[in-house]
Order: structure tokens, then C-alpha cells, then sequence
């Protein structure tokens, strides 16, 4: 295929996708009731460690965030997620009191989750001379005793694994009830990506600290088309986005794919020159990899103004690849999903309603463009290097990619990425699909 045609065919699909209807998918659950309910008390987006009445108080109660690699001997980081009261105030040895303090860590936490990083959390605390950690749910619930205070519900119910937000009462809300017990409104998963989905659940935590799951249900469903650009071979899953606003989960893993996005064109570009492509391709993925820079940079910008952080990404260092092996990986994310990711950019350029993402994308899919193109031109040089048999495998490989695609496209959308976003609905994005592979894919 000529590069070249990348354009007028794109224009064509873009103008076959207006016949269809622009249909909203939005969320699946049903309004809760939340008479009675109020948000959980939080600091700097996270849930906070005040409002708690603990039978022996300490001084100091900190919520502590330690991320590592999954490999066991990888360093572990701790942040500090919320604070109460003052450390120390009691010790009879103030500076010793505070330097083991400074000096606490814990080998294991509650709450553990590991995707490419992993993420677990404890309580330290200072009572007198005593520093402690509270590293299990079991000494976490012996830390609060009864459980009198909704913030100790939320907390507890935290522990558990569910997630209480901090913004949208729909998903983090808590109530005393008058047998003495608590209800906590919390969710669990995340909503980009196939097969993704936030559940809300309702939950009932008891004095004792029993928390029951009293009802449950899908609230969104996964964006299988949240990122566009060349995944680069032995990246690993971005994780849970900890935010509660669709729009700020999908940029936050847009820019967490174009950051992957470096390493997948410096890498081709190596790759490239190691089987003696000419510096013509050379010197098109080096610029790429230039583009996603700014990708990211934008992409980030997005995310943090709609209440989310990216990942950076995490990719697994390999040895080069056969000249098969890059063309296999190029045919699958070059010319397919790289190129259906610019057609995309230049739907939400045209569609999307918020001015900052309608600017970000313009500039996003004349750069994706020239991506897909490059994608298209290494295919043709890599061909008429390869055996037959080899070419086969290519052709089939893009086949079953593009039913990929299809499948993945049909998945619906929050109704945000649509409007805001500009991203194409399940019928609209089926549209594109079919346009290229009738005249592209085929």
C-alpha cells in the first residue's frame, strides 16, 4: 500500500462514519440512594487518617503508600498518603522518637496490588515512645477497635481492597446507621482498557469491623480504544488510575502509552538500522519518537486537569529482533492499530467538544498520520525482504489483528469520551473499521 494514501483514505472514512448514528453509551448502574450519605474526609485526594476515635490514642496516625516492582529483591518506595496530630508529642526522647519515625518501614502492607508496579499501605503511628506499623487488616482493626466514626468505616472498607472516592459521591460516600453499623458506598477496578469495568458496591461494615458486601453493579465499562500509538514489545499493564473522572483515567493512560511510545521508536529505529534500512526510514522513527515526547507532554497536561496521574511506563529490556520478528510487531501495530489510533485522533480533532482536546488531538493526528505512514513504508521494505511463507504469516497476523480491533471497538463508552473526548461510539467505530478494511485492510 502507498503510504500516501493514508490521507484521502482516512478522509473517506471519516466521511462514511457521519452517516451513522452518534449513539451515547454511558454508565450501566442505576441511581443510588445517597439521602443521608456524605463524601469521606480526605487529604490531597486521598483518604485521610482524621476523624478517627481509637481506644488507645496515639499521638500520630500516618497513611503510608509503598510501591515496588514485582520482583522481590526490587526497591521499595513509600510516600506519605495522610496525617493526624503531631509525631512524637508525648516521647520522653523526642529526637529518638522521631528518627525511628523517620527511620520505620515495613516489609509487607495491606491492600496489596501488583500489575507492573506494586502497591500495598500500612499505618505507622507514635504513642509516647512507641513507633509501631499496623502492616495487616487484622492490626489495623485492633488499632481502631470499635468502629464509631465513618472515617473508620471508610478506612477499614479501604483496607479491604475497595476504593472510597474522594470527588464523586456516586462512588465514595459514607452513613451511620442506627443499629450502630456503617454504610460505605465504594468501587473496585477501572474503566480502560477490553475487558475493564468499574463496579460500585454497597457495603455494611459492622462495629466489630465485618465488612459485607450488601449489593453490587457495573457502573462503567471498559475504553478499549483509550490510547493511540505503537505499543513497544515487553511493556507492561499501566495498573489502576486512581481517579474517578473518565476523561482524566483515559488521558492518563493515553499518555502513559505515548511515554511507551518513545521506547517503541528508539527501539525500531536501532532495529531498523541493524537490518539496513535506509536512513530515510532511520531518521522517520527517530522523529516519531520526538513526537511522542510531545504527546505525553500533552497527554499529561489532560490527565492532571481532569484529576488524574499517569504511570510511567515500565518496558522489559529485550535483544533485537529478526528482521520477521519487526516486521510481525509492525504489521500488528504499525499498520493496523497504529493506523486505526490516527484515523481516531482525527475523529475526536473533529468532534470533540472540549476546545483544549479538540486543539491537542489536531496536532495529535497530523503527527499519528505520519506514524501510520511510516508504519505502511517499513511493511513495503520488510516484504520484499522476506520469504513467502514469511509474508503469509504477516498477512495473516494483520487479519486476526483487525478482528481484534472489531471486537474491541464494539465494547461501549463512557458518555464523556464520547462528548468531550470526541472519541468515536461502538457504531462509529465499527464504521471506521469496516471503511479500512474494505479499502485498506484488505
Amino acid at each position: 500500500m502507498d503510504p500516501k494514501l493514508l490521507r484521502p483514505l482516512f478522509t473517506r472514512a471519516l466521511r462514511a462514519s457521519l452517516a451513522t448514528p452518534l449513539l451515547l453509551a454511558g454508565c450501566d448502574g442505576e441511581d443510588l440512594d445517597l439521602t443521608g450519605y456524605s463524601a469521606p474526609a480526605c487529604e490531597r485526594g486521598r483518604l485521610a487518617v482524621s476523624g478517627l476515635s481509637l481506644p488507645a490514642q496515639p499521638d500520630f496516625v500516618q497513611l503510608r503508600h509503598v510501591s515496588s516492582s514485582p520482583n522481590p529483591e526490587s526497591e521499595r518506595t513509600e510516600s506519605v498518603s495522610s496525617s493526624a496530630g503531631t509525631a512524637c508529642a508525648t516521647a520522653s526522647d523526642t529526637a529518638a522518637c522521631e528518627s525511628a519515625l523517620s527511620s520505620l518501614t515495613a516489609d509487607s502492607g495491606f491492600r496489596r496490588d501488583c500489575l507492573d508496579l506494586c502497591s500495598e499501605y500500612y499505618i505507622a503511628t507514635t504513642r509516647g515512645d512507641e513507633v509501631t506499623a499496623h502492616t495487616t487488616v487484622e492490626a489495623l482493626r485492633s488499632l481502631l477497635g470499635a468502629i464509631d466514626t465513618t472515617q473508620e468505616a471508610a478506612l477499614l472498607a479501604f483496607a479491604e481492597g475497595y476504593n472510597p472516592s474522594c470527588t464523586d459521591l456516586e462512588r465514595g460516600a459514607v452513613r451511620a446507621n442506627a443499629e450502630g453499623s456503617f454504610n460505605v458506598v465504594a468501587t473496585k477496578g477501572f474503566a480502560c482498557g477490553k475487558n475493564t469495568a468499574v463496579t460500585r458496591f454497597l457495603l455494611e461494615v459492622s462495629a466489630s469491623g465485618e465488612v459485607k458486601e450488601l449489593s453490587s453493579e457495573v457502573i462503567e465499562r471498559g475504553d478499549p480504544n483509550c490510547a493511540i500509538g505503537r505499543r513497544p514489545v515487553g511493556l507492561r499493564a499501566p495498573g489502576n488510575v486512581a481517579c474517578s473522572d473518565a476523561l482524566g483515567r483515559h488521558f492518563a493512560v493515553v499518555a502513559h502509552l505515548e511515554a511507551a511510545s518513545i521506547n517503541a521508536f528508539l527501539r525500531l529505529r536501532e532495529e531498523l538500522e541493524l537490518h539496513g534500512a535506509s536512513a530515510e526510514l532511520r531518521n522517520a522513527a527517530l522523529r516519531s519518537a520526538m513526537d511522542e515526547v510531545l504527546h505525553t507532554d500533552s497527554s499529561t497536561r489532560l490527565a492532571h486537569r481532569f484529576g488524574a496521574q499517569p504511570r510511567p511506563p515500565q518496558v522489559e529490556a529485550l535483544p533485537p529482533r529478526s528482521l520477521f520478528e519487526v516486521a510481525l510487531d509492525n504489521a500488528v501495530e504499525g499498520c493496523v492499530r497504529e493506523t486505526f489510533g490516527a484515523l481516531v485522533a482525527h475523529h475526536q480533532a473533529l468532534h470533540a467538544r472540549d476546545a483544549e482536546v479538540r486543539q491537542e488531538m489536531a496536532r495529535i493526528a497530523e503527527d499519528e498520520t505520519r506514524h501510520a505512514e511510516l508504519s505502511w513504508a517499513i511493511d513495503a521494505w520488510a516484504q520484499a525482504r522476506l520469504t513467502a511463507a514469511e509474508r503469509e504469516a504477516l498477512r495473516e497476523a494483520q487479519r486476526k489483528a483487525v478482528e481484534t480491533l472489531r471486537a474491541e471497538v464494539a465494547s461501549p463508552l463512557d458518555a464523556s469520551l464520547v462528548t468531550e473526548a470526541g472519541m468515536p461510539a461502538p457504531e462509529v467505530a465499527a464504521s471506521l473499521v469496516d471503511t479500512l478494511a474494505t479499502l485498506l485492510w484488505a
